[in-house]
């Protein structure tokens, strides 16, 4: 028997090597003054953002700039929506990492009622339902981890003893466009590439073990963890494999983007909630550190208190995704995946836990708040010794 599911709605995709060009033409149909956000310099001063600026003007569109530096939070969004609520904008265009694209959706979804996004971040504030209308917002992004052109949710963060890294989550949030152009992570530098991949293939493998799956993010999910396989190391290298690679990622992390948003995450996006406010540590980051520790975790466990679990099978299916050879026994193709992501983990470098200042005084208040929506997806429930156990083992 097939289990009911949903599918939210999508973005119209564009892929493609060169589908930047195609912004203009897209854009102009909803109106003449568009408000860009930008991150600091990634794509700036690029002679595609010169060509990009003259096709927009040639195509009689006016635009303002807004720039998101770091990691988004409310009163960024905020300041952006009271400055630029009464300047007629007819459609909002991020082109970025997802920062800048988490940002953006934000702002479009408030350029029209005009209230605080903290009105409606998940378990703070009020709550409020959200009404809209959204401006219509159009998304490209620059970088290959977040999926954050294909969900209905801005991550926004406040940080400090206090902070918190909550969504401002509707289906209405959701972009009208989302244009992939893989040329556009050509200068993406080595270390990007391992977090916001290693961030790309974490979604997807959550996405796919998760309660909510169904068997459309199922496929999904396996199409980009395979594509992740073939592109990920590959354009961490460099090379004469970087730009077919580049392409795989940029699927990947599309992929696991419309995964999340229909079947949710897991523990290691549970922990990326805490980690990434309380400590000044890139989500990317957070979750490449994290990933392997966490699905050895959750195996170990249901191994222990539940076998029967149908997230085993998934994760021996992975596991044999990575298998040079054919593997019959699921449980060694579990452990070949958990390999495979050590593997990773080495060879790109992602930092332990205690090198972005965690120590293991602060288990307790990570731990504290990490049972947030993701977790509350992830395929076995972990009590808080098996969450310590995963900070644990990526401490050093």
């Amino acid at each position: 028997m097939i289990a009911p599911f949903a599918i939210g709605r999508l973005p119209r995709i564009e892929f493609g090597s060169g589908s930047l060009d195609k912004l203009p033409g897209i854009a102009a149909p909803f109106g003449q003054r568009l408000l860009l956000v930008l991150g600091a310099r990634s794509f700036s001063g690029t002679p595609r953002a010169e060509a990009l600026f003259e096709s927009l003007h040639a195509a009689g569109l006016s635009w303002h700039v807004v720039r998101i530096l770091g990691e988004p939070s409310p009163e960024i969004v905020d300041a952006a929506v009271a400055e630029w609520r009464g300047a007629g904008i007819d459609a909002v265009v991020a082109i970025g990492g997802g920062s800048v694209l988490d940002a953006a959706k934000a702002i479009a979804g408030l350029l029209g009622p005009g209230n605080s996004v903290m009105d409606h971040l998940e378990g703070v504030g009020p709550e409020l339902p959200y009404r809209g209308p959204a401006t219509p917002f159009i998304a490209v992004p620059t970088t290959a981890g977040t999926g954050s052109e294909a969900t209905k949710n801005a991550v926004l963060s406040r940080l400090g003893p206090d902070g918190f890294k909550k969504s401002f989550r509707d289906d209405k949030l959701m972009a009208e466009f989302a244009i992939l152009d893989p040329d556009l992570l050509a200068s993406c530098p080595p270390d990007l590439i391992a977090a916001n991949g290693m961030d790309a293939f974490t979604q997807l493998l959550e996405s796919y073990v998760s309660i909510r799956a169904n068997p459309i993010t199922d496929a999904l999910a396996l199409t980009g963890m395979a594509a992740a396989r073939d592109g990920l190391l590959a354009w961490y290298r460099g090379g004469d494999d970087a730009a077919p690679a580049r392409e795989r990622m940029a699927l990947a992390s599309l992929l696991s983007g419309i995964c999340l948003a229909q079947a949710g995450l897991g523990s290691v996006h549970g922990l990326a909630q805490p980690l990434g406010s309380l400590f000044p540590i890139p989500h990317g980051v957070v979750c490449g550190t994290l990933v392997a520790a966490a699905t050895r975790v959750n195996i170990e466990v249901m191994r222990a208190r539940d076998p029967g679990n149908p997230a085993l099978a998934k994760y021996a299916a992975v596991g044999r995704l990575f298998a040079a050879q054919d593997v019959p026994a699921d449980s060694e193709a579990q452990d070949r995946l958990v390999a495979v992501l050590d593997e990773w983990t080495e060879t790109m470098a992602l930092p332990g836990l205690s090198t972005l200042g965690v120590a293991e005084a602060d288990f307790p208040r990570i731990i504290a708040n990490c049972r947030g929506s993701s977790m509350k997806t992830n395929p076995v429930v972990l009590s808080d010794a098996e969450v310590a156990q995963v900070l644990a083992a990526r401490l050093a």
